[in-house]
Formats: C-alpha cells, structure tokens, sequence
C-alpha cells in the first residue's frame, strides 16, 4: 500500500512537471510562429 501511495505520487510530480515543461515549450513555439508571420508581412508590404 505504502509503495503504491509512494509510486503514485512520484507519477503526479514528474506529470506535472511534463505538464508545466510542455506548456512554456508550446508558448516559444507560437511566438516564433508570430514573428514568422510579421516578417512575412513585412514582406509583402
């Protein structure tokens, strides 16, 4: 019981650290995909 309950919460904390690790990778990516945007605009202006 003691193992499961350590196994367990071992699984959440390493999820929420995969969860939190994912989230500011996503937000890089749509800033580079913005600035890719305006230079396109730039572009075309």
């Amino acid at each position: 019981m003691l193992n499961t309950l350590k196994f367990m919460s071992l699984i959440m904390v390493f999820g929420l650290g995969l969860s939190l690790a994912s989230c500011e990778t996503m937000e890089g990516a749509g800033q580079d995909i913005e600035h890719a945007g305006e230079a396109v605009q730039d572009a075309a202006n």
